[in-house]
């Protein structure tokens, strides 16, 4: 199906909804903004080029929306994800045809796998020139079809405003996820007198469900088998984000008496100091949490998703527990894992509803012996691990974000690049709230981590965000440094800086015999030289510097938490470059295709 033809199917099928007109003729790119201010967007990252210059004109007539240029369309998508990750509203990006469309693709391939509301708009050609090798022109559509739940490619002027109103009831209804609208440069310079819908309620979308909600009847059945249960979980995911589910777990958690154990996604969906916390489970979580799934006889899973990073072997994954699959997503059941119980349902209704149902009739089971079972875990296997410094001067990337914690007393946003550091955050940062931890986890993208906490700090300027994130994956959008000085994004960077691509010399140490496949990011050949006496390469206090952010680095362990406070007593963006050794390995570690018994602890 071509282009053309594959758009003007997918609008056809949804009308737009009849609203009053303006009465007053607008160009298209000023219907767009007008959309954007009607849904409330504050933001939008945009990143301007030829085929969208009429769209950054009408941005510059609007009194309500913030257009803030990030230095690269990569930068601002991840800018939209992090503002997305801690507000739960759809974050705004926007780029030109062509490059500029190609360079949000990772970005919109992220968002797809964590579950992200993200609305990307893009410039394109002509329409005349569409299939025809324009200069930038590239079917952006089509590419982006695997990794959205829509993509728009507008073709009939009138039906602009009803397409950005149907984008963003798709991103936010039921799971969320991000969606494209592609808008050829003549719909921009159009003008006609448009008819907006009087909300996203208002506009069709054939096929488009309304979240589902589980009957009493399958809730009741559970509650029957935690009647019966000896050793149950709670294994919770993003969907209790997504959800905003958080308070109804904590008292459905409660009133049953079962322990939580969360993935990535989920942290701050239930407190990590809470006694029946298990916190985070999986390839590096802790011991507990892990043990405690693979050795459950009831597992409720509540908006998560049973993907390789959790279940391990996945033969040997909770092999004895009765599962119960609670999602929003129909897909999702017995895609991984089978589970003898799938209830498809919105995770908040189905959580409101089983408190509510326990409280009528329900027996709440004795887990006294699997307590004692869980807190022996705890005992044997600590989390975090405690690590003896007074025989070294350097410092432990451990103990850094430990100090982290302590001195931010465990109030601040973290995001983080990708990598070791990305696992250290999470085990030695605990979180007690939601969208509090922003990190790239499905797609486990590097550069994720500066971009996300200027798009968190924008969004929430009342709290403390830090981008904990190593050399490796900083570098990769490294130039956001300059977005974050000029718009006065007063983000910090905890760089644990160890001149290697940590996690893979991880698997090159335990599976590659220690041989280094070219994760080596420092000058080692110069290493002593003039030029380079500590060979420590690149210099991150100049980069910064050079972009008029103040930075400093440290070096040894008795200057660590005066440099941690002065970052954050800075009023203003600042980078603290923490140099590490790199022949620290991240612990607990399952190997790939191994059972969480089989993890390794030393």
């Amino acid at each position: 199906m071509s282009k053309k033809h594959a758009a003007k199917h997918s609008q056809a099928q949804a009308p737009a909804a009849v609203s009053a007109r303006t009465g007053v003729k607008m160009r298209g790119c000023d219907v767009m903004v007008r959309c954007l201010e009607n849904l409330d967007v504050d933001t939008i990252f945009a990143y301007p080029g030829g085929a969208s210059m009429e769209l950054h004109q009408g941005l510059t007539r609007s009194k309500k929306i913030r257009t803030i240029l990030p230095r690269h369309e990569q930068g601002g998508a991840f800018m939209a994800q992090g503002y997305a990750r801690v507000t739960g509203k759809p974050g705004v990006c926007m780029a030109t045809s062509g490059p500029g469309a190609t360079n949000l693709v990772t970005a919109i391939a992220d968002a797809h796998m964590d579950s992200i509301p993200l609305i990307c708009i893009t410039g394109q050609v002509y329409q005349q020139f569409i299939g025809r090798a324009a200069f930038q022109e590239t079917d952006f559509y089509g590419m982006t079809l695997p990794i959205v739940k829509h993509s728009f490619l507008v073709l009939d002027y009138n039906e602009l405003p009803s397409i950005i109103y149907k984008a963003f009831k798709i991103a936010t209804t039921g799971r969320p996820g991000p969606v494209v609208i592609d808008i050829p440069k003549d719909i921009q310079q159009h003008e006609w007198v448009p008819v907006f819908p009087k909300s996203p309620d208002d506009v069709e979308i054939p096929g488009l469900t309304v979240p589902p909600k589980a009957p009493d009847a399958e809730l009741t059945q559970v509650l029957r088998l935690i009647e019966k249960a000896k050793q149950p979980v709670l294994y919770i995911g993003g969907g209790i984000l997504s959800s905003n589910a958080h308070r109804e777990l904590r008292a459905f958690a409660e009133a049953t008496g079962i322990p939580v154990a969360s993935t990535l996604m989920g942290l701050g969906g239930f407190p990590a100091s809470h006694p029946q916390s298990l916190y985070w489970y999986g390839m590096h979580g802790t011991v507990a949490g892990n043990w405690a799934v693979c050795k459950s006889d009831l597992l409720i899973a509540l908006g998560a998703r049973f993907d390789d990073r959790i279940t391990g072997a996945i033969e040997k994954f909770a092999p004895d527990a009765t599962i119960v699959h609670v999602d929003i997503d129909r897909s999702e059941h017995h895609k991984n894992k089978f589970a003898d119980y799938p209830i498809h349902s919105d995770v908040r209704y189905a959580l409101s509803r089983l408190t509510a149902l326990a409280k009528k009739g329900f027996r709440k089971p004795d887990l006294k012996a699997w307590y004692t079972t869980i807190n022996g875990w705890k005992k044997q296997h600590p989390f975090p691990f405690s690590y003896d410094h007074s025989k070294t001067k350097h410092i432990l990337p451990q103990e850094a974000v430990q100090v982290l914690f302590e001195e931010s007393k465990g109030k601040a946003i973290i995001s983080t690049g990708v990598g070791q550091h990305q696992m250290w955050a999470p085990q030695y940062y605990h979180f007690d709230e939601p969208r509090a931890f922003v990190s790239s986890l499905g797609a486990g993208t590097m550069g994720f981590g500066l971009p996300a906490a200027i798009g968190a700090k924008v969004a929430r300027p009342d709290r403390e965000v830090i981008d904990i994130d190593g050399d490796g994956s900083f570098l990769m959008n490294i130039q956001e440094l300059a977005c974050m000085k000029i718009e006065k994004i007063n983000a910090k960077v905890l760089l644990l800086n160890n001149q290697h691509l940590g996690m893979v010399v991880q698997w090159e140490d335990r599976f590659y015999a220690g041989v280094r496949g070219h994760t080596i990011l420092g000058d080692a050949k110069n290493i002593g030289s003039p030029d380079n006496p500590s060979g420590l390469y690149p210099d991150f206090v100049k980069i910064a510097q050079g972009f008029g952010i103040k930075a400093r680095q440290v070096m040894c362990r008795e200057d660590l938490r005066e440099a941690i406070r002065e970052m954050l007593a800075h009023d203003g963006p600042y980078l603290l470059d923490v140099v590490v050794p790199y022949t620290e390995h991240v612990l607990p570690f399952i190997p790939q295709k191994k059972s969480a018994m089989e993890i390794l602890t030393d």
